[in-house]
């Protein structure tokens, strides 16, 4: 399956949280599929909502609060499934056995020695949160009843159930395939009218502010080497070790806004200038000195699709 989110067609897809998502819920416009992603770089004015160590645990429940309460609010309410889901497990002890048999690799990928690792075993497990009117109170789900004797409820448990929902053609990889879905929990034959409509003021939790001056997560590495990849900075010589080298936390936020924008800047102008939807869009490395008129209008390149 060959997808790539960089292809113009896929532009229009992401929206602003901020700017967006609440008009589209009052509007009852809200897409079949929605992912909604938090802020990951905590800065004075806008503090991170991610839940990641040292962020305050409290911005990312006052999202939780948002995103349902405005959700709750929306004449879609009565056709929405609210999945909460969290990557890790915060590090907790877990008394029950991680799966390792029976657990398909998704594409058969072996990772470098020396561990070659097969993929073919899960991890520990991850708090998850089924929302709906269709759910009855109190229900909580152990295990799946299939599609395979070994099947574990697992984040590509979502695709899994999505595909199977909108009766998709195809699976993604041999793991959604495998994997346990949650369909079979939407059981009410009619919608509860009794689903609060606001949540608890969650409690600052965190001494002190945001610090900004503070060295980049892993993670936060990543998010700046993929708006790299869009900014055409790939090409460089200091990709990708050198272009994180000395960043903190601010500087790092700034540039990836910076990036993303002046993707979805470039993505524009080729619409108009009639490149077709189907094709990926690729950045010219940021100029250092200033170019012309026909520079500037084709500075945006058609990148094979791959």
């Amino acid at each position: 399956m060959n997808r790539n989110l960089r292809k113009l067609k896929y532009l229009t897809k992401f929206h602003q949280f901020d700017l967006h998502f609440k008009k589209h819920c009052e509007e009852g416009s809200l897409p079949n599929y929605v992912v909604i992603e938090q802020r990951f770089f905590d800065l004075l004015s806008i503090p991170a909502n991610d839940d990641h160590p040292s962020h305050d645990v409290s911005e990312g429940q006052k999202f939780v609060k948002k995103v349902y309460e405005t959700l709750r609010a929306s004449p879609q309410w009565n056709e929405i499934l609210f999945i909460i889901i969290y990557d890790e497990h915060g590090g907790f002890y877990d008394h029950v056995p991680t799966p390792v048999t029976g657990v398909p690799s998704p594409d058969d990928i072996v990772g470098p020695a020396p561990y070659n690792f097969k993929f073919d075993r899960l991890g520990v497990r991850v708090p998850a949160f089924l929302i709906s009117p269709w759910i009855e109170p109190g229900t909580v789900l152990h295990a799946p009843s299939g599609p395979y004797p070994t099947s574990e409820f697992e984040h590509s448990s979502i695709a899994a159930t999505v595909k199977k929902i909108f009766n998709l053609k195809e699976f993604l990889t041999k793991r959604d395939a495998w994997a346990g879905t949650f369909e079979g929990i939407l059981t009410r034959a009619s919608p509860r009218v009794d689903c609060p409509v606001t949540l608890v003021e969650p409690v600052k939790l965190r001494e002190g502010a945001a610090k900004e001056d503070a060295k980049l997560s892993e993670f936060q590495v990543e998010l700046v080497e993929m708006a790299a990849v869009l900014n055409g900075d790939l090409t460089k010589d200091i990709y990708p070790q050198q272009l994180v080298d000395g960043l903190n936390v601010s500087v790092a936020a700034k540039y990836v806004d910076k990036a993303f924008n002046r993707f979805c800047d470039e993505c524009d102008n080729a619409k108009k200038n009639g490149v077709e939807e189907s094709e990926i869009i690729c950045l010219e490395k940021p100029a250092t000195k200033s170019k012309s008129f026909a520079h500037k209008l084709f500075s945006c390149l058609v990148c094979g699709n791959n």
